[in-house]
């Protein structure tokens, strides 16, 4: 179950190889491309146009890369970054497959790094990496990112 606790996890709350299995998964709508397509004036037929999409090398309509990107960071904010102070980089951002419509993804991270501040003691960076998986397990995704956390006040 989860609870706000999630949100409020401090740099000292994590250690190097633990696993979070971000959930629940979300399976994605055409008003959720459409949406996201308008809104960041993402006009390219690929993402909208079914009868340019039959006519492409996956004869369907794709979903928006930068979509799949912002779902997959927004999976994992309760268990990475709810806390967070700011997210300081994302790195390595790998489209690993095609993400359709009616495709459910869901979502994985792995801590990498825990680094306290050596200036401000009060804070320190969390490394990890995500994975994303649409239905049919094949991973579609893959992102390492680092977020500025608190730490615990003793």
């Amino acid at each position: 179950m989860m609870g706000e606790t999630y949100y409020l996890r401090t740099l000292d709350d994590f250690a190097v190889g633990q696993v979070y299995k971000h959930y629940p998964p979300k399976t994605v709508t055409d008003s959720d491309n459409n949406l996201f397509c308008l809104l960041t004036w993402n006009h390219h037929p690929i993402h909208s146009d079914q009868e340019f999409a039959n006519k492409s090398a996956h004869g369907k309509i794709l979903v928006v890369g930068t979509y799949v990107l912002s779902l997959v960071v927004g999976m994992s904010v309760p268990h990475i970054s709810g806390a967070a102070i700011a997210n300081l980089e994302y790195e390595k951002v790998v489209h690993n497959g095609p993400v359709f419509i009616g495709d459910t993804i869901r979502a994985e991270s792995t801590v990498l790094e825990v680094k306290p501040s050596q200036k401000k003691t009060d804070r320190g960076v969390l490394y990890v990496e995500t994975v994303a998986f649409n239905q049919n397990d094949q991973k579609v995704l893959t992102l390492r990112r680092r977020v500025l956390l608190p730490r615990k006040i003793k």
